[in-house]
């Protein structure tokens, strides 16, 4: 689906269903993901060694075949939102978000590109309003981009309503592996301490009308809470992990045949 589409569902707590996927690879492959029922694509560039190009190639294939590409750009940073929404990117994660400002910069950048420097400024703080012909520009140059928080800290947690009450806020994107370091509980998301809070932040979430979600596997008992609790932002691992789970399991066959060749 289209920006604009998937970011509205989003705000009403429709579920959407994605994975991370890793890697360029095949050309074909985008339109095995879109038969699938995709509804986006999520793009790492924090983690994944992927250059500018090879991530615009990634959001240009997959937004052709109508499944909403967001970026999750290295650190909160304009100027990078800017980068990979000019490669393609329909959505763009900011991760390690922890103060409103972070948000409102990179939003308003977002919602008057191409606009920058003063005029940017005076259109962001409301001290200049665009002229109808800029304005219905801008929102039809713009009305696919959307803006997901990277919520990954404690801090980011205590602040959280002042995040997503930012305009522009569509989805919350919480870092179980941030969150758990920030808790002193590393890699534990079985505990319930942490369940507990990353359950609190869902619901905090749609109170306010923004989605919400989590990172992992949407079969692990440990995610079904946030999905009672209104989870909707469904990013269900990633491409080759899965791919690396059939693999694993069907690989048996090979202690299978060899018992039996040995008896």
């Amino acid at each position: 689906m289209r920006g604009k589409e998937l970011s509205q569902k989003l705000r009403d707590g429709v579920y959407v269903y994605g994975t991370h996927v890793v890697g360029l690879i095949n050309p074909i492959i985008p339109q095995w993901y879109a038969d699938a029922g995709l509804d986006f694509v999520f793009i790492c560039n924090e983690h994944m060694p992927l250059d500018r190009s090879e991530t615009s190639a990634m959001c240009k294939m997959y937004a052709s075949r109508n499944v909403s590409p967001m970026v999750r750009i290295p650190y909160p940073d304009a100027r990078l939102a800017t980068i990979a929404v000019e490669g393609g990117a329909q959505g763009i994660v900011a991760p390690y978000i922890e103060s409103a400002d972070e948000c409102r910069e990179i939003i308003s950048t977002l919602k008057y590109r191409p606009i920058k420097g003063r005029y940017l400024e005076e259109l962001a703080s409301g001290s200049k309003i665009p002229g109808k012909k800029l304005a219905d520009y801008l929102n039809k140059l713009n009305e696919d981009i959307y803006f997901i928080a990277g919520i990954e800290s404690i801090y980011a947690i205590e602040n959280l309503e002042a995040i997503i009450g930012v305009e522009g806020v569509s989805c919350v994107f919480i870092g179980p592996h941030d969150i758990s370091c920030s808790m002193g509980i590393p890699c534990e998301y079985s505990d319930p301490e942490f369940i507990d809070l990353v359950v609190n932040v869902v619901k905090r979430c749609r109170r306010m009308g923004v989605g919400v979600g989590m990172h992992g596997s949407a079969t692990n008992p440990d995610h079904r809470p946030l999905l009672d609790a209104g989870a909707n932002f469904i990013i269900d691992t990633a491409d080759v992990v899965k791919a690396m789970e059939v693999i694993k399991e069907n690989i048996k066959i090979k202690e299978i045949y060899n018992i039996q060749g040995e008896s």
